[in-house]
């Protein structure tokens, strides 16, 4: 008997370990998202899930419709409403992936992936999503993430000056690669997204461990070619895979317009392609604060920069548009711990 307890404990252990490591090959059927079934709510509305077994866990971007109910279930869960003076709702800094955090110094790639993408755009998605890259770079609404750092202990509300931060330089966009020689699959996989994921990061030459620490690949997909529970389930996510290039950082990033209101159409009046900025440049921050998932900043239910103030509509951090050198740009608020004197909140601009 006292065998059996052993051994079922160091299961029990072994279990508890592939499960919160973020890069490792999480097997726990259990957890994992079944297209059709609706989502749970266990705390929070996106962030951490499994959806795909053997493959690590990903941050999703909630749909409106999902955070409208999360919401009107826990009313206290409003963060258009000034906080109270706390830091009990604030992220904290969960201690790195083999040290990273936070893209200290970021560098965004974006990837049309498939010959689906010929001479089919209706949204114009591409070129919208390259004016925002190219622009939203040194940003007053990007400059947030720049409150978060890395190399502090793991619990780290408020930075301070210590650690490296997450940086907003101008000039974040990269570069754009039309990976449209041969069809992507009609409905792409988690882990077929990671795979486009590592041959991007080929392609651009980042073949080493160190030139991709602060690199984030937006795969995009064309029009009706996307991923299963899209507009259902979430609008975008970001994880991250290992490989021989080292630890990849990426999106996956549907064909926005085609999910219509629940992924932003017309949201807050900002008009029928609102959501395509709005999701983007929601997965590109909380990317560049929580590099490899979920190593980097979060709240204690899971949530992060993004996810706190997703769809807000009225109040404090409400979607607007922002200008930038680019064209002006529908955008979500991001969460910060600043805000308010400590209390945090949504903020459009930072400081």
């Amino acid at each position: 008997m006292i065998r059996y307890k052993y051994v079922l404990g160091c299961l029990v252990a072994l279990l508890g370990l592939l499960v919160t490591s973020p890069l490792a090959d999480a097997q726990e059927p259990n957890n994992a998202q079944e297209p059709n079934k609706p989502m749970v709510f266990e705390g929070t509305v996106g962030g951490w899930r499994i959806i795909e077994e053997g493959q690590p866990p990903v941050m999703i971007h909630a749909t409106a419709e999902d955070m409208k109910r999360f919401r009107e279930a826990n009313p206290h869960a409003r963060p258009g409403q000034v906080q109270a003076a706390s830091t009990a709702n604030d992220l904290t800094y969960h201690g790195g992936i083999g040290g990273i955090g936070v893209e200290t110094a970021p560098k965004v790639f974006l990837v049309l992936w498939g010959s689906q993408w010929n001479n089919n755009d209706p949204s114009g998605e591409a070129g919208i999503l390259e004016s925002f890259y190219q622009g939203v770079g040194g940003s007053s609404w990007a400059n947030s993430v720049t409150q978060y750092c890395q190399g502090v202990p793991s619990g780290t509300v408020f930075c301070n000056g210590s650690g490296a931060p997450a940086a907003n330089p101008a000039g974040i966009f990269a570069a754009v690669w039309a990976d449209n020689a041969s069809p992507a699959p009609s409905r792409p996989r988690q882990s077929q997204l990671a795979a486009e994921a590592v041959r991007a990061a080929q392609h651009f030459g980042n073949i080493t461990a160190g030139s991709n620490a602060s690199v984030q690949y937006v795969i995009a997909t064309a029009t009706g070619n996307n991923s299963r529970g899209f507009g259902t389930q979430y609008c975008a996510y970001h994880s991250a895979t290992s490989s021989a290039v080292g630890n990849v950082a990426y999106t996956n990033l549907p064909y926005i317009t085609d999910a219509g209101a629940n992924c932003g159409a017309n949201f807050n009046s900002l008009g029928p392609k609102a959501g395509i900025t709005i999701v983007g440049g929601h997965e590109m921050a909380e990317t560049m604060t929580d590099q490899f998932p979920n190593g980097g900043w979060l709240d204690s239910g899971g949530a992060e920069n993004g996810d706190k103030c997703a769809w807000i509509s009225a109040g404090q951090g409400a979607a607007a548009d922002i200008t930038l050198s680019t064209g002006t740009f529908p955008v979500q608020s991001l969460w910060s711990n600043a805000f308010n004197s400590g209390s945090g909140g949504c903020v459009l601009s930072y400081p």
